[in-house]
């Protein structure tokens, strides 16, 4: 399973929304099965609808 808090950890270096979206999908490809949202983006470009978008890089990428 895989944790939002976990992919902030190990990827310090990710400094926008969009580069968060960019490993999101990077991570389901490469087969993880679930994807659980336990901590909002401390990105100032963190969007107001971020859940459902990085929801929606995770099914996407997962298919």
């Amino acid at each position: 399973m895989l944790w939002l808090s976990e992919i902030l950890l190990q990827e310090h270096e990710l400094v926008s929304f969009d580069q968060l979206l960019v490993s999101v999908k990077r991570r389901a490809g490469e087969g993880e099965m679930f994807f659980r949202i336990d901590v909002k983006p401390p990105f100032k470009d963190t969007p107001v609808d971020w859940e459902d978008r990085l929801e929606a890089a995770f099914s996407s990428a997962a298919r």
